[in-house]
C-alpha cells in the first residue's frame, strides 16, 4: 500500500512539474501575434480591387461590443473561460463520456481559446499533429495574452457566415448597426451562428436560427444573466433582417483571398506583423470572370444533399500564375481550403510524368507492350498485380499512345519497371513535384498523395514546352506610399525537352479521339463532340480521389473531387471532376475569343499515319488512321518490334525478372548512365540526341 502510495504521489509530482514546465517554455517562447485590424487591399490581374481587409474584418475594442453578445458568446460557448487556462478539463471529460455512452462523437469542448488559435494558425484537417498545434498555440496566446484581448480577437476574427466574419462585419451586414448597439435578441441570434453558419444563418434559415437562438438564451438564463421574462420577450422580438442571400457574390473568393494571405505568411521579405501594415497593396493574378465561371460550374454540378468536396485550379501555364482558385464547394459551410492544405492521391493523372520519362529514355508513342493481366515480381521474393480499371484487357500489344488512352495499368507498370523506378520520380520532381513519392511499382497509378497546386504546376512544364515554373498568386505587394517591397521573380528553368514535350502533349489528346476506340474506349471519349478546342487531357482514379487535369497553351485546369474522409466513390461521382474540367475551359475559350491554336510541330520532329491501337505504320487496309508523331529517325517500321512481347507467359515472366534484377544489381550504374551522359540542353541521353539535327 506505500509502494502505491509513493507511486502516485511521484506521478502526481511529475505531472505537476511537467505542467509548470510547460507553463515557463511556453512564457519564455516568442509572443504569438494575434491579428488585428486587416488593412489589406487585394488587386486581381486588371490591377482592380477584389477585396479589402478592412472591409472583411473591421477590427473593434471589446469596449465597444455590445455586453449581450458577449455574454451569449461566453455562456453558450465557454461559461468557463475567464477561470481555466485554455483548456476546460470539466467539460473535456464530459464530452469524453457523452461521446462514448451515446456512440457518436459529436460533442466537443474546445474553449474561446482554442477555436482562436485554430482560426488564426491552422487548417482544419483531423490529424494529431494538428490537435497537437492548436494546443500548443492555445497556451502561447493564454500565456500572453489577458483573457479580455483574447476574447476580443476571437470575437473579431469568427466566422458569422456569407463571407462575414469580426462581429463589427456581422453586425451591419445583418442589422446595419454597429456591435455596441445590438439588443439582446439580436446579439442571441447572432452569438448562436459561428457553431455552423451555413445552417445558423437566419437568412439561410430562419427556423434552425430560432432554434440555436433559443438555446444561448436559455444558457444566459441558467446562468442568472437574465430573467425568463427577457429571454421570452428576446425570443418573440420581431427582427429586421438587412442582409440579402447572396446571388451573385461570389463566396469562392474567400478560398482565394485565404491562399494569398497564406502565400504573403511565407514571403520572406514581408514582415511577421503584415496585419498590423496599414494601406498594404498586393497584386494578384486573380480573373473575377475564370473564378465566377469555375463557382458556378462547381454548383451546378453536383447534388444539393450531396457531401463530396472539390478543389480547382486554374493556371496561366507561361508563369505559374493562378487565375482561379477553389478550396471547396461553400465557404460558408467549411473554410478548409482544400487547393492549398490537402494532399490526395493522384491516381493516373502520374501517367505523364512516367510517359515523358519514357519517351526520354527511347521509347516513342508506338513502342508497344501486351495489355494483359501480369502479375509482376518484384524484390524479396513478392509480387504485385495490378488490373485495369474496367477489367478489360487487349490481350495483344497496344502502342502507348493507346495505353494513354485507356489508362492502361498493366502498361504504365510494365514501362515503370523497365526504365527503374528512379525514372518516373526524376521526372516529376524536375517539374516541380516535392510531395514524397515512393520507389515501388505502383507509383505511376498514382499512390502517393500530391497537393493540387503541385499538380497543376508540374503540367504546366509540359503546357510551356518543357520550363518549370512556381505556382503562385502574387505577382507584386506595395506599401501605402506605392514602394514595391516585393515582387515575383520568374526564374522559369528549361527542365525538359521541347521536342518530347511536344510528342507527348499530342498523344494525351488521344484520351478523348475516337480513333482510338477498339476493345475499350478513351477515358474521356464524352468529352470528344463538347471540346471546340484542342487540350491535352489526362484523368485520375482511386477509389476516393477523381482527378481531370487538362491544359493547352494558354491555361492548365485541374480539377479534384472525393470526400473529406476518404469515403469509397460511386460510379455516378466519377463524372463529376471531368463535367467541372470541361465547362470550365469552354466557357474560358469563349471569353478569350481565340482561334484553337495548337503547338507548333518542331523542325526536329515528323509525322507519320499509323494504326492507332498497334502504333505501327498504317496500311492500305487500315480502316483506322492517325498522324502521329515522333522524333527524325525513330518513326516505327513495318518489321520494327524492338518492344513487342512474346506471347507467352513464361517467356516473359522471365524477361521482367531479368529487368528487375539488372535494376536492383545496377541501379547506381543505371543511373549513371542516364544522368552524367545526358544533354544538358535537350536532357536526352547524348546517345538519342537530337541537338545537332
Amino acid at each position: 500500500m506505500k509502494k502505491l502510495f509513493k507511486i502516485i504521489k511521484l506521478f502526481v509530482i511529475f505531472i505537476i512539474v511537467l505542467i509548470f514546465g510547460c507553463f515557463l517554455y511556453v512564457k519564455l517562447s516568442p509572443k504569438v501575434t494575434i491579428n488585428s485590424a486587416n488593412n489589406i487591399s487585394l488587386y486581381d490581374m486588371n490591377k482592380t480591387i477584389f477585396f479589402k481587409g478592412n472591409e472583411s474584418k473591421e477590427w473593434v475594442s471589446l469596449d465597444d461590443i455590445s455586453d449581450y453578445l458577449i455574454k451569449s458568446t461566453i455562456y453558450t460557448e465557454d461559461k468557463n473561460f475567464y477561470k481555466h487556462f485554455g483548456f476546460d478539463f470539466l467539460r473535456i471529460g464530459k464530452a469524453f463520456i457523452t461521446n462514448i455512452t451515446s456512440g457518436s462523437n459529436n460533442q466537443g469542448a474546445s474553449t474561446i481559446t482554442q477555436q482562436y488559435a485554430k482560426n488564426l494558425f491552422l487548417d482544419f484537417d483531423k490529424t494529431w499533429k494538428r490537435k497537437w498545434d492548436e494546443m500548443w498555440y492555445t497556451m502561447r496566446i493564454e500565456a500572453n495574452y489577458s483573457k479580455n484581448e483574447i476574447l476580443e480577437g476571437y470575437l473579431n476574427t469568427i466566422n458569422y457566415g456569407h463571407g462575414k466574419y469580426g462581429i463589427e462585419n456581422a453586425s451591419k451586414f445583418y442589422f446595419n448597426k454597429s456591435s455596441k448597439d445590438l439588443t439582446l435578441s439580436e446579439a442571441s441570434l447572432l452569438a448562436g451562428i459561428p457553431k455552423a453558419p451555413s445552417k445558423y444563418s437566419p437568412i439561410i434559415d430562419m427556423n434552425s436560427a430560432k432554434k440555436r437562438q433559443l438555446v444561448v438564451l436559455n444558457s444566459l438564463e441558467n446562468n442568472g444573466i437574465i430573467t425568463n421574462e427577457e429571454k421570452e420577450r428576446a425570443y418573440d422580438e420581431k427582427l429586421n433582417i438587412i442582409g440579402e442571400k447572396e446571388g451573385d457574390t461570389l463566396t469562392s473568393i474567400n478560398y482565394y483571398v485565404d491562399a494569398v494571405m497564406n502565400e504573403l505568411e511565407n514571403i520572406e521579405s514581408i514582415p511577421s506583423n503584415y496585419n498590423e501594415i496599414k494601406g498594404l497593396k498586393i497584386y494578384t493574378n486573380f480573373n473575377y470572370d475564370v473564378q465566377s465561371n469555375l463557382e458556378n460550374n462547381i454548383k451546378e454540378t453536383f447534388p444539393d444533399n450531396s457531401n463530396l468536396e472539390s478543389a480547382s485550379v486554374m493556371m496561366n501555364p507561361d508563369n505559374g500564375g493562378i487565375m482561379a482558385l477553389i478550396g471547396g464547394r461553400d465557404y460558408n459551410k467549411s473554410t478548409y481550403n482544400r487547393a492549398v492544405s490537402s494532399k490526395r492521391q493522384v491516381g493516373s493523372t502520374m501517367k505523364p510524368y512516367l510517359y515523358y520519362a519514357a519517351l526520354e529514355n527511347g521509347f516513342t508513342a508506338s513502342t508497344s507492350f501486351t495489355s494483359e493481366k501480369t502479375t509482376f515480381p518484384v524484390e524479396n521474393g513478392k509480387t504485385y498485380s495490378p488490373i485495369n480499371y474496367n477489367n478489360k484487357y487487349g490481350n495483344k500489344a497496344i502502342s502507348m499512345a493507346t495505353a494513354i488512352a485507356y489508362s492502361d495499368n498493366i502498361y504504365a507498370v510494365k514501362t515503370h519497371m523497365f526504365l527503374g523506378y528512379d525514372a518516373l520520380i526524376n521526372v516529376a520532381r524536375r517539374v516541380g513535384i516535392t510531395s514524397k513519392l515512393e520507389s515501388v511499382p505502383s507509383l505511376p497509378l498514382g499512390t502517393n498523395e500530391i497537393n493540387i497546386m503541385e499538380m497543376a504546376g508540374g503540367y504546366a512544364a509540359f503546357a510551356n514546352g518543357g520550363y518549370k515554373v512556381k505556382p503562385h498568386l502574387i505577382e507584386k505587394i506595395e506599401n501605402k506610399d506605392g514602394e514595391v517591397i516585393y515582387q515575383y521573380k520568374d526564374d522559369k528553368e528549361l527542365v525538359l525537352n521541347s521536342s518530347l514535350v511536344f510528342i507527348l502533349n499530342n498523344i494525351l489528346t488521344a484520351t478523348y479521339d475516337s480513333s482510338y476506340i477498339d476493345y475499350n474506349y478513351p477515358t474521356g471519349i464524352g468529352l470528344s463532340s463538347k471540346l471546340t478546342h484542342t487540350y491535352a487531357l489526362k484523368s485520375g482514379t482511386t477509389s476516393g480521389d477523381n482527378w481531370n487535369i487538362g491544359f493547352n497553351k494558354k491555361c492548365v485546369c485541374a480539377v479534384w473531387v472525393g470526400y473529406d474522409d476518404n469515403s469509397k466513390l460511386s460510379t455516378k461521382d466519377y463524372k463529376y471532376a471531368q463535367n467541372i474540367w470541361y465547362k470550365t475551359v469552354e466557357n474560358y475559350e469563349k471569353e478569350m475569343k481565340d482561334e484553337d491554336v495548337w503547338y507548333e510541330k518542331p523542325k526536329n520532329v515528323v509525322g507519320m499515319l499509323v494504326e492507332p491501337i498497334s502504333g505501327k505504320p498504317a496500311t492500305s487496309n487500315d480502316k483506322n488512321q492517325k498522324l502521329v508523331y515522333f522524333l527524325k529517325g525513330t518513326e516505327p517500321k513495318e518489321t520494327d518490334s524492338t518492344f513487342d512481347e512474346i506471347s507467352s507467359n513464361w517467356y516473359r515472366e522471365i524477361i521482367f525478372s531479368f529487368f528487375l534484377l539488372c535494376y536492383n544489381l545496377c541501379s547506381m550504374e543505371v543511373w549513371y548512365v542516364r544522368n552524367y551522359f545526358r544533354c544538358n540542353s535537350c536532357h536526352l541521353p547524348t546517345f538519342n540526341c537530337n541537338c545537332s539535327v
